[in-house]
């Protein structure tokens, strides 16, 4: 489907690809890994036709589609999420508006036997054709549905996207993206800015999809779900690996391990030969000898070989006095944002020495609950932070409080206290702050560069009470393993709140879930949860089928017995029966215009009326409008449902 050929890529002389050729089968799903900067995005704007190479080329069919999610991009303005999402189907609109330009010149003609005319009728016809097959159905459903799993709510549907954060609006033009079932999906980072959930909806996506996936992705747990072929990227080289992420680290290890070998006993010849050129350079009874080395060493193709291995790195976060048993304490703890309730009396006992875990969709208070921790901002209820506590807190905002002034090692180096200043250039390194990346001025960093320098002050500073808000957003797999060892060495307590399911495997042994302004908790780690999490669902499918059993009904007496206020269930009644006659409204509409779609079929038995264009347009045009009325009649079925539920 897509061929690299030979392809190099130079930037300042020197060369990040060389030479590398590959194939993209279609349906491959490929993960695209490396160290950061050895080219991985640079790959993908290749693909994207955004940068061209050096040298080499890449062959690909005309006809084939490509999707591409960067990391960084510039978002369209002026538009609602459902518009900004519809522009996925402009293949559609624009077809159906080229139809109906031809269907208008058609009634306006009356040359009906001139060859332009009869050319006309061809055109319009194929052009029919082609919508059919494409499909001019209602894409509304769909939009709705990837719109939804994405963690949109149907409220924000109609919302302009200049009101969302960057991230949300990342999710926006990933919907967009996937709506247009491209040949080749090209996804940088796609898990930043998405939740537990959405990235499960995600993985299950992109496995079912007849896409090929290109990925390139820091999420451990996620590119090994969706991915079925690795490509690694190293000095200018690739190495293909026709596995998952897993078994690809198992066979990196071997490979990395026989080249290491190659390497050193290269070296050693290397070393040998200078000595014995060295020994005898003087020496006429040895001049052949000593030239005949000397050729060989210049035509030695000398091998590479990356000898960075962080991986044993021991860092650990410094400790101060121990804190209280309990470090935070919450009672009735509520929270609003103006009419806006985000946290409605939730309780919560952290004890010493545990590591938690705040996990739910965004928006559903982890970070406000955070902040409220940090005393950010105000609430309702009690809120208590245990003796001797001294917090460690990590947020999305932390990058903007470095100095601008200072280099990455000095930014380091002012804050490194006691024998943790002997191995400042090792956390660099392992922060991807290595050689002459640490004399950069902080002013120059990207986002990410400065979030990583925000974690390294952060594990020099001595607490006993660490909150990390999305500690993993812009750190590589290497970075984050250094960062995971780290927290399970330190002895205090710990608030995660992340999405990363791999990262937080194994680290924290409580989960709390935030989920319709409450909080609950769950024993175990993040796969004992999204394993209980599988369970509810079950549970409550079997609670909204028709026939219950006896434990549901006596579940529901139970229920009935804690019944809502009088007012509240006066409301309630009053909500399902504007809902109802929503739903009959949309009943009546829908016959109505079913009734009028089957008199316009009889109509076109009559051949005369099938060649008027005029009328093929209305046809087309009441089609359209039913459909999308059938789409809205369920949207409101499954509210009225909702609401009905919610008695049970």
């Amino acid at each position: 489907m897509i061929s690299v050929e030979q392809l190099t890529v130079e930037f300042g002389g020197s060369p990040l690809f060389d030479e590398i050729s590959f194939l993209v089968n279609p349906k491959d799903k490929i993960a695209l890994v490396g160290k950061n900067g050895a080219g991985k995005t640079t790959m993908l704007k290749i693909f994207a036709g955004k940068l061209q190479p050096t040298k080499g080329h890449i062959s690909m069919p005309k006809d084939l589609t490509i999707g591409y999610l960067p990391q960084h991009m510039i978002h369209n303005e002026g538009t609602t999420v459902t518009e900004e999402a519809e522009k996925a189907f402009e293949h559609i609109t624009e077809l159906q508006a080229e139809i109906e330009k031809m269907s208008q010149e058609l009634a306006e003609r009356t040359d009906y036997d001139s060859p332009g005319y009869h050319a006309l009728i061809d055109k319009l016809a194929h052009a029919n054709e082609h919508l059919q097959i494409i499909g001019n159905g209602n894409f509304y459903a769909e939009i709705e549905k990837t719109l939804i799993g994405l963690g949109f709510e149907r409220t924000d549907f109609q919302r302009q996207c200049s009101e969302f954060s960057g991230g949300w609006r990342m999710r926006i033009e990933l919907a967009k993206i996937l709506l247009q079932r491209p040949d080749v999906l090209l996804l940088d980072e796609p898990t930043n800015h998405l939740d537990i959930e959405s990235i499960q909806w995600l993985e299950s996506f992109l496995i079912s999809s007849g896409s090929a996936v290109i990925l390139v992705s820091h999420d451990r747990a996620f590119i090994d779900a969706v991915t079925n072929r690795t490509i690694e990227i190293s000095l200018g080289k690739i190495y293909d690996y026709n596995v998952n992420y897993s078994k690809y680290v198992q066979l990196r290890k071997e490979r990395h391990e026989q080249q290491v070998r190659a390497y050193e006993n290269q070296q050693k010849m290397i070393q040998e030969t200078e000595d014995f050129i060295e020994r005898f350079r003087y020496k006429a009874t040895k001049s052949v000898q000593v030239q005949s080395r000397i050729k060989q060493l210049e035509k030695l193709e000398r091998l590479e070989v990356d000898l960075e291995d962080t991986s044993r790195l021991n860092l650990k976060f410094q400790t101060t006095v121990h804190s209280g048993i309990i470090p935070v304490e919450i009672e009735h703890l509520s929270k609003t944002y103006g009419n806006h309730l985000v946290l409605d009396d939730i309780a919560m006992i952290i004890n010493r020495g545990e590591k938690v875990a705040f996990v739910g969709r965004n928006g559903e208070g982890k970070s406000t609950l955070v902040k409220c921790i940090m005393n950010e901002i105000e609430y309702s209820g009690k809120l208590k932070l245990g003796h001797n506590v001294k917090i460690g807190y990590f947020a999305q905002n932390q990058a903007s409080l470095l100095d601008e002034n200072l280099t990455v090692f000095e930014t380091v180096d002012y804050a490194a206290v006691g024998d943790i200043r002997t191995k400042i250039r090792d956390i660099l390194g392992a922060f991807m702050f290595g050689g002459e990346a640490s004399d950069k001025k902080v002013k120059v960093l990207s986002g990410g560069e400065r979030s990583r320098l925000a974690m390294i002050r952060l594990l020099l500073d001595p607490v006993n009470l660490l909150i990390l808000d999305e500690p993993t957003n812009h750190l590589d797999m290497r970075s984050k393993d250094v960062l995971k060892e780290a927290i399970k060495s330190f002895d205090g307590t710990v608030i995660v709140v992340s999405h990363d399911r791999e990262f937080l495997d194994g680290l924290v042994t409580k989960v709390y879930e935030f989920s319709n302004k409450k909080v609950r908790e769950h024993l175990g780690g993040i796969y004992d949860f999204l394993q209980h999490k599988k369970m509810d669902s079950l549970r409550e499918l079997e609670i909204n089928q028709p026939q219950k059993t006896a434990n549901v009904a006596e579940k529901e007496k139970v229920v009935s017995e804690n019944k809502l206020s009088y007012e509240a269930r006066k409301e309630h009644s009053k909500k399902i029966r504007k809902a109802e006659r929503e739903v009959e409204e949309a009943e009546k509409q829908i016959f109505v215009m079913e009734a009028g779609i089957d008199e316009m079929n009889k109509e076109l038995e009559n051949p005369q009326k099938a060649s008027d264009p005029e009328f093929i347009i209305l046809y087309q045009k009441k089609q359209r409008e039913l459909e999308h009325r059938m789409y809205e009649w369920e949207i409101l079925c499954e509210e009225l449902e909702s609401l009905k539920n919610e008695f049970d």
